[in-house]
């Protein structure tokens, strides 16, 4: 057989031999054995640590997942500050995902929108300027409409980064470096809280007061080989960021502490506020009752 050159208006057409194309590498078949038990197991276990390190799980040292980090960090280098002006919510997940965080940049948007939202969150991270949604359920208007910057909470969390306090590393493409986690002058983890769900492990924070944190803070310091009996009476539970009342009884809250588990749900009452509107009677919830298993 022969290949010809399918140009007839030209002069020129010439056929080449099939057997005169160039013959692949010589590369030897190497036969690769192991049970069916094993490869699963080590494949499976290999994506379960990438979700676990990665993606869906916070870093104990400063409370935030990836995507979470690689925002704030971007809008440090943006700088963002709390008291300096707000940058266009698209140009920040645009810089996100093209500097650290090769992921849609719609779900880089949603995560910055909700540490924005004081309702989800307890210090907010972001200052929003816009509509970043609602308690209703809301969803935040579109990432060209809506400004963000810093808040002084993030600052804290970021601290010390100009004086090399913690490693880097080569983000995804190896054109710059991001901090491997954050100084974390700020107790983000218990303050805010955080959720997520991996493979064989999820958690579950609920958020606290940071003057209880601290209170309890300047306690250990004085106190290194404090029980938790002493604790619990400086952080008596957690403190959500849309108010209400918790009734669990204070030995379901101190067994979450010492347990870092329950078994039940975390029960909290809420204040209803009412009021006559044209199309009728209506009710509005002054404090929802979003509350979460500490876990």
């Amino acid at each position: 057989m022969a290949a010809e050159r399918l140009y007839p208006d030209r002069a020129e057409v010439y056929t080449t031999p099939m057997s005169e194309t160039p013959a692949p590498p010589n590369i030897d078949p190497r036969e690769v054995a192991e049970p069916l038990r094993r490869a699963i197991g080590e494949r499976y276990l290999t994506y379960a640590l990438s979700t676990i390190m990665h993606r869906a799980l916070p870093d104990a040292r400063d409370g935030l997942k990836p995507v979470h980090r690689r925002i704030l960090y971007a809008m440090r280098e943006l700088r963002l500050s709390s008291t300096g002006g707000f940058r266009k919510s698209a140009k920040i997940s645009g810089d996100v995902m093209g500097n650290f965080h090769p992921h849609g940049d719609g779900a880089i948007y949603d995560a910055m929108a909700r540490l924005a939202q004081d309702f989800n969150v307890r210090y907010p991270l972001v200052d929003g300027q816009g509509n970043f949604g609602s308690v209703d359920g809301d969803n935040p208007a579109a990432s060209r409409y809506t400004e963000a910057r810093l808040t002084a909470a993030a600052e804290a969390l970021m601290e010390g980064l100009a004086e090399n306090a913690v490693d880097f590393r080569d983000n995804y493409d190896g054109t710059q470096t991001e901090p491997v986690v954050l100084p974390a002058a700020f107790p983000n983890l218990l303050a805010n809280g955080s959720s997520g769900i991996a493979v064989g492990m999820a958690t579950n924070i609920p958020p606290h007061n940071l003057d209880e944190l601290c209170a309890a803070c300047l306690h250990l310091i004085r106190s290194p080989g404090a029980r938790d009996e002493t604790l619990v009476e400086h952080v008596p539970g957690p403190d959500f960021p849309t108010g209400g009342v918790i009734v669990e009884p204070a030995e379901s809250i101190r067994e979450a502490y010492q347990r870092g588990a329950v078994r039940s749900a975390c029960a909290r009452a809420g204040r209803w506020r009412s009021w006559a509107a044209a199309s009728g009677r209506s009710s509005l919830p002054k404090s929802p009752t979003r509350c979460r298993n500490p876990s």
